[in-house]
């Protein structure tokens, strides 16, 4: 754990360092966010502020995975093949939301359509689920209370696929207020950390907290007013290497726990599509994602992230309690 936390540390103080030339970049190249205008008056602001930002948690967490790792990725071992699993889909979600990001930006101001965006990650996701499968041999579900694990065989594969895809997105749509999506995934991350460790999986360990510490320093920048915002980049890449991670743990049942916020989040915006198609045009929510729907109700921005991510503190104790059982 003393490795893993100092990686952390190390991943926080190299993503800080370059976050001001990132930041400066961006402004250069205008590449800045565009805000919807259905959404709340008080984001109007925020348009204009540079976005992408989640290529500043992903670089450090590369390139000092794969220093760590390179004798392992050489002789192909089965620490080299496993961290493997995390950092692919770190780095294939994350250009898929840089790509979106940028034509965002420069092409479209929607970006890429959103069937586009899901054939993609869906891709990216079987090929994941069949790695974790065939090759890590994944194929079990723990359940708190029960000794044993129950194996699922091949059903693995596409319940994975819908854990990661589902955890990208969910990521993806609590990013809408500063210090949120990173504020929460930084504790959804710690928690998975901790049951990594108390698994003895030390390599997964020293990943998790890379990714916790390249959180940290973006949300130095992204705390409010935001200087930057995550993007797609980070979002999906987050959401779906939270996912890889719970899925090598084997306690992916508990992720509706440890991350009941960027469930909560996700179902705000089914069941606001969901009602409003049923009573024909009546709203379940004053606005979804969730957030919306108290800012409009009079909350602060401020007040929406800090409460947001107090319930997830709380829920990733409970996951990491229930992990124990």
């Amino acid at each position: 754990m003393a490795y893993s936390l100092t990686l952390g540390t190390i991943s926080f103080l190299l993503a800080v360092i370059w976050g001001r030339p990132l930041i400066n970049l961006l402004k250069q190249y205008g590449i800045g966010k565009g805000i919807r205008i259905e959404g709340p008056s008080t984001h109007q602001i925020k348009t204009g502020t540079p976005t992408m930002g989640g290529v500043m948690i992903l670089i450090p967490v590369l390139v000092i995975t794969g220093v760590l790792n390179v004798a392992n990725l050489l002789d192909v071992t089965l620490i080299g093949r496993s961290i493997l699993v995390p950092v692919g889909v770190l780095l294939t979600f994350g250009t898929l939301g840089a790509v979106d990001d940028l034509m965002g930006v420069k092409i479209i101001t929607t970006g890429m359509s959103a069937r586009t965006k899901l054939v993609w990650q869906i891709i990216f996701a079987a090929a994941t689920a069949t790695f974790l499968h065939y090759v890590l041999d994944l194929r079990s579900i723990a359940i708190p209370g029960v000794a044993q694990k129950i194996d699922i065989g091949w059903l693995y594969i596409p319940v994975a696929m819908f854990i990661i895809v589902s955890m990208s997105n969910a990521v993806n749509l609590t990013d809408g207020l500063d210090g949120l999506a990173g504020s929460i995934a930084a504790v959804s991350f710690t928690a998975y950390g901790v049951i990594a460790f108390l698994q003895g999986q030390i390599w997964l360990v020293a990943f998790v907290f890379t990714v916790v510490g390249a959180i940290l320093a973006f949300l130095w920048y992204n705390a409010y007013p935001a200087e930057l915002f995550m993007g797609d980049a980070g979002s999906l890449a987050l959401g779906a290497t939270l996912a890889v991670v719970a899925l090598m743990t084997g306690q992916w049942l508990l992720l509706p726990i440890v991350c009941v916020m960027f469930v909560a989040e996700a179902l705000s915006v089914v069941l606001q599509v969901g009602y409003f198609k049923l009573t024909g045009g009546k709203r379940l929510f004053k606005m979804s994602p969730l957030h919306h729907h108290f800012e409009l109700l009079g909350w602060s921005e401020t007040h929406v992230t800090q409460r947001f991510w107090l319930i997830g503190i709380l829920s990733a104790m409970l996951g990491i309690a229930l992990a124990l059982i």
